[in-house]
C-alpha cells in the first residue's frame, strides 16, 4: 500500500460534503492544505455604521472574497484581533 494520500474531493453544497464526512475515512486523504475555522456562536445585538472612502470598502470586500468569507465577518474578525492584541 502506497504511504500517499489521496487530495480531498470538491464538494457541491453543504450536504454534500456533510455526508463525505460522515460516510468517509478520512484517514485515507490529504488534510495537509487544512486551515484552521473560527465558528462565531456569539449573537450579534449590536450595529456600527462608518462611512469608508469607496477604495478602502473595495479593498475589504476583495480581500474578504480571496479569504472565502462575507465582509462583513471580515471586518469583525479584524476588530476582534486589534482588541485581542497585547501590542
Amino acid at each position: 500500500m502506497s504511504d500517499s494520500k489521496q487530495p480531498l474531493p470538491g464538494f457541491r453544497s453543504d450536504a454534500e460534503a456533510e455526508d463525505f464526512v460522515e460516510n468517509a475515512d478520512l484517514t485515507q486523504y490529504d488534510l495537509s492544505g487544512g486551515q484552521p475555522v473560527r465558528y462565531e456562536f456569539k449573537s450579534k445585538d449590536a450595529n456600527i455604521s462608518m462611512r469608508v472612502p469607496r477604495q478602502l470598502l473595495d479593498a475589504v470586500k476583495a480581500r474578504a472574497q480571496r479569504e472565502g468569507i462575507p465582509y462583513q465577518r471580515f471586518i469583525r474578525r479584524i476588530l476582534e484581533e486589534a482588541v485581542s492584541s497585547r501590542k
